[in-house]
């Protein structure tokens, strides 16, 4: 299945619960529960340990707000980046929030996230 395929309104469906779960994990600091929905091919390609240890200790997405705003999406090849704009608890300012789903053996899943 190409996510392409579907409409702004189904990816939004898909997506939006998957980010919030993403933000919640990052407040609680639950790796593998922020890990649960990515790609196991992706999984395989970084040292967990490592990932695991920098995610724990990241001010920034340990602070994250659970309110954020959707800005848009942006098709590429058989994947969908999602946009949001986050905040933090304990700095000022906002921050661009990235992830990217697509089709991983008929399940759509993260192949990507990122705060900048």
């Amino acid at each position: 299945m190409n996510i392409n395929d579907k409409t702004d309104d189904e990816i939004k469906q898909i997506a939006l619960p998957v980010w919030e779960t993403l933000i919640e994990a990052s407040i609680e600091g639950d790796y593998d529960k922020f890990i649960e929905n990515f790609s196991p091919h992706v999984l395989l390609n970084i040292n967990q340990q490592e990932a695991a240890d920098k995610f724990v200790k990241d001010e920034l997405t340990r602070s994250l707000s659970k309110e954020y705003d959707f800005l848009g999406l942006l098709r590429r090849g058989q994947t969908v980046t999602c946009l949001f704009k986050v905040r933090s608890t304990a700095r000022d300012g906002e921050w661009l929030g990235r992830m990217v789903i697509g089709d991983d053996a008929g399940e759509i899943k993260i192949f990507a996230s990122s705060i900048f």
